[in-house]
């Protein structure tokens, strides 16, 4: 009897997983379609430099990785899994690094073009997601061994990062709602996962319990940061200004 629940759990399991690997890298593709993946259907600028293309391979290769762990973890090729998830661990610093690199650049470039003010502001927001996605995925790749743990955080890692895709959706309700807009879509999708993972398992996993706040909190956090001065010197030191 014991075995045959472990079995229907896992079951369970792999379900929302499969739904996320399936969801995950529709959301950024339509989301960066416009302005990287199908750039040449649509009257977009062109990429500025060849950072802007190492963030959208770095980025693109995670998404691929994380599709690519769930689907030998389905097919039970946990060895692999395991094998594949050393270059998880490199890739996941390449997130870090380009992404910090990227945001840096990017606010930069803006800046330079128009007001200084809200590019700095706005700086709050990737750096924090780069923030919030090396916290989980250092915790998670902490906890390997405990499987349960370890593909929660990621999944949480990885749903972090669809604020940007969600942000760039061309529609207007976005482009006019501000971040809080994309926000809660990321945390809708977070908190559907978790109500799933639930209800199917019966209990709320601690891995949810305390990883979705430490995301969600983060985001009204980094706009209440954004405005003050103690974070504008800092944002202002970053861009060289």
């Amino acid at each position: 009897m014991a075995t045959t629940a472990t079995v229907q759990r896992k079951s369970r399991d792999r379900r929302l997983y499969k739904w996320a690997a399936v969801f995950i890298p529709v959301i950024v593709f339509v989301g960066f379609a416009r302005s990287y993946y199908l750039k040449g259907f649509f009257d977009t600028p062109a990429l500025p430099g060849p950072l802007f293309h190492l963030h959208g391979i770095v980025m693109t290769s995670w998404v691929a990785l994380f599709v690519a762990q769930v689907s030998l973890v389905a097919t039970r090729r946990t060895r692999l899994h395991q094998q594949l998830g050393v270059l998880g661990g490199v890739l996941a610093a390449l997130v870090v690094v380009v992404g910090v690199a990227m945001a840096i650049a990017a606010a930069r470039r803006r800046a330079s073009v128009g007001p200084l003010e809200p590019e700095l502001q706005f700086l709050v927001i990737p750096l924090g997601d780069v923030f919030v996605f090396a916290v989980l995925v250092g915790i998670a790749l902490y906890f390997r061994r405990r499987i349960e743990a370890h593909k929660r955080l990621m999944l949480l890692a990885s749903l972090n990062l669809l604020a940007a895709a969600f942000s760039r959706f061309p529609l207007h309700f976005i482009e006019t709602g501000g971040a809080m807009t994309f926000f809660g879509l990321t945390d809708g999708c977070v908190l559907a996962c978790v109500i799933f993972d639930t209800v199917r398992n019966r209990r709320l996993h601690p891995a949810f319990l305390w990883g979705t706040p430490f995301m969600v909190v983060s985001h009204p956090l980094r706009l209440m940061l954004a405005g003050t001065d103690v974070w504008m010197r800092l944002a202002a030191l970053l861009v060289g200004q």
